[in-house]
């Protein structure tokens, strides 16, 4: 029986550019900035380096998950608009929590391929600094007594109603559930640290960061928007999570949970970033490439979401990726490079097991444990990255996959037509 979920395949979508933020820290040098200019400076850089004028654009697709100010309703019009996309040219956000990047790929596909327009871009951004403290039952006042309800809204946004338990213990049912230990879990969060230490200083990722500084947005007949960077820093250049971790350092971290598997060490990092990317039909992909005399990084071939059990979350790029393969006739062995978002330690080390997935194939430039998760430009980071790596190491097929919180798996097939 053919997997349930659904599934897009692509016959002449291309990724023609992209490039993300530094990913920094939470409460560092950009935890001040919201949402909306991250994604602007990321948006506006993507199309430099494409080569394609804002004008050509004919779809802008967002991604942003927690509010970082009380503009997040205009978020998708405002990136577009100050990135130098026609006023005449419509923006949508789209939420799949830890997919949402993906997602933002496989609208855009839809819209190219639908003939809604020759360009698009797409952006995912996320501020989990600005995350908000909230209330939202006091529209009606404050009573006598009562409860005051102001929580942390990324502390309980983590937290699963309906299974009872937060993403973390999804992990650890994981964990029990494929017999994966602590010593597992440390060993393959060093291996991302040090994967991740490498690709900086090889100046891999380098190659797909543009540096942030203070600056001003202008548009004509508006309000400026900018970027104002937190304390004495005048430039965020790089990452700031990635450091060797030994497994003697990470085995002495207390787990979240008595008896449980996952730390604060070896579960994604909280990080600030933006990622912009570039997306075409191959006629005009390939008039851009032979006019700039490059070629387009991959070809987006297919898009699947799938559902799973809340409780176990974290399985899901499982089968999103086991209906990639169906749909395209393709084998395991046949996927060159893995990009699957560390949401925990656990979860990823599930789901490869799951599927026997060959860890030398698997985010091999580190992953969210060392470079960190921000949610809506996850997706768009993994794919970048992955697009890039295929290029690199001249091969064919990559596969980028996320969990999702609530029970769900999404997954984007991407190929490099250069190998």
């Amino acid at each position: 029986m053919a997997s349930r979920g659904f599934f897009n395949a692509f016959d002449d979508v291309w990724l023609l550019a992209g490039v993300r933020t530094p990913m920094v820290d939470y409460c560092g040098a950009l935890g001040h900035i919201s949402p909306t200019d991250l994604g602007i400076k990321a948006a506006r850089e993507a199309l430099a380096r494409a080569g394609v004028p804002g004008e050509h654009i004919g779809s802008v697709v967002t991604g942003n998950m927690a509010p970082g100010d009380f503009d997040q309703f205009f978020l998708p019009r405002h990136i577009g608009l100050y990135a130098g996309v026609p006023v005449e040219v419509p923006a949508i956000m789209a939420q799949r929590i830890c997919g949402t990047g993906f997602e933002l790929f496989r609208q855009a596909g839809e819209h190219i391929q639908g003939g809604a327009c020759d360009a698009a871009l797409v952006v995912g951004t996320e501020n989990m600094t600005r995350n908000p403290i909230a209330a939202f039952d006091h529209r009606t006042g404050f009573k006598l007594g009562a409860p005051v309800g102001f929580k942390d809204y990324m502390w309980e946004a983590l937290k699963d109603p309906a299974a009872g338990i937060n993403m973390i213990q999804t992990a650890e049912n994981l964990a029990k559930q494929y017999g994966i230990t602590r010593e597992e879990v440390d060993a393959f969060a060093s291996a991302s640290f040090s994967r991740a230490v490498a690709a900086q200083e090889s100046g891999f990722l380098a190659g797909e960061i543009v540096s942030v500084i203070s600056e001003k947005f202008e548009l004509a007949g508006y309000k400026a928007r900018g970027i104002k960077l937190q304390g004495k820093a005048t430039e965020v250049t790089t990452d700031t999570h990635p450091r060797i971790s030994p497994v003697e350092v990470l085995a002495k971290l207390r787990a979240v949970f008595e008896g449980g598997v996952q730390t604060g060490g070896n579960s994604s990092a909280l990080v600030d970033a933006a990622a912009a990317c570039v997306v075409a039909s191959g006629t005009y992909s390939k008039g851009w490439a032979k006019a700039n005399g490059k070629q387009p990084l991959a070809r987006v071939v297919a898009a699947s979401a799938v559902g799973v059990p809340p409780e176990t979350m974290g399985i899901g790029p499982a089968p999103a990726i086991r209906l990639l393969l169906e749909r395209t006739s393709l084998t395991l062995a046949d996927i060159a490079r893995f990009e699957v978002n560390e949401a925990q330690g656990a979860q990823t080390l599930a789901v490869a097991r799951e599927l026997g997935m060959d860890l030398d194939r698997l985010n091999v430039n580190g992953g969210a444990i060392a470079l960190g998760h921000p949610l809506a430009a996850t997706g768009v980071r993994l794919t970048l990255t992955l697009a890039r790596e295929l290029q690199r190491s001249g091969q064919r097929y990559g596969i980028a996959s996320a969990c999702v919180g609530g029970g769900q798996g999404m997954a984007l097939l991407i190929e490099n037509t250069t190998a």
